[in-house]
């Protein structure tokens, strides 16, 4: 029996994981409905599981449930989005002080090394239909969160990662509605060359800029404006 009630934790572990990538990544689009039968046949595994794991993204704000209709996609609005970037910025603003505040020569070594790793990734990919590359998201978000690893409270840390995958949504979502170029590395320099410095001021204003600046490209698209987002 103990080896059965495993197995199943692992199942629902294993669908968690699949589904909140799906959602991540944006492959199960805001507002869709979450089908428990499909995910069943999907993943190989039980009822349990697949609601096991739909409730704990729900507690993840990224699924919500609505009785006798089910489950839902997280949708995206104009007000999250302006609420998630001004409480990232602050939570970011204070993880990367308190980074600086610990650096050490590790440390900076660790960021200089993922920020190189960064710049080697396109961010595009199929520029007829631009879509944000899997490869370069990854390497970016290790970019991310080596600049904060110096950060000593595992609260902020924790906070940190939620809103940071609450966001990613709205950051895929921005690459295709682009109308103009962005210059994404120079924005990470920025914050690089400040951090390194150890001017935490100089860095919080860049990260600030950083944020906002897909906050600013998501709010002027017709993708916000056309009946994609909630409205407020």
């Amino acid at each position: 029996m103990t080896g059965h009630a495993k197995a199943k934790r692992t199942n629902g572990n294993e669908v968690y994981g699949a589904l909140r990538e799906d959602i991540l990544v944006c492959r199960l689009a805001p507002g869709s409905k979450l089908r428990i039968n499909d995910f069943c046949e999907r993943f190989d595994v039980s009822l349990g599981a697949v609601r096991e794991a739909l409730s704990r993204l729900t507690s993840d704000a990224l699924v919500r449930y609505e009785p006798q209709r089910g489950y839902f996609v997280a949708a995206i609005s104009r007000s999250e989005l302006l609420d998630l970037t001004r409480t990232r910025i602050d939570i970011e603003s204070l993880c990367l002080r308190n980074a600086i505040r610990n650096a050490t020569v590790m440390w900076e070594g660790e960021i200089v090394g993922k920020y190189h790793a960064l710049m080697r990734l396109q961010e595009v990919e199929n520029l007829d239909q631009p879509s944000l590359s899997d490869a370069w998201s990854s390497a970016h978000r290790a970019f991310h969160e080596a600049l904060v690893a110096n950060c000593d409270s595992p609260t902020l840390t924790r906070i940190r990662r939620m809103l940071f995958e609450q966001t990613e949504r709205y950051r895929r979502l921005s690459v295709p509605v682009r109308d103009a170029w962005r210059d994404v590395d120079t924005e990470h320099r920025k914050i690089l060359d400040a951090t390194l410095n150890r001017n935490a001021d100089a860095a919080c204003m860049a990260m600030a800029a950083h944020l906002n600046k897909t906050t600013e490209i998501l709010l002027h698209s017709s993708f916000m404006r056309t009946g994609n987002a909630e409205e407020d």
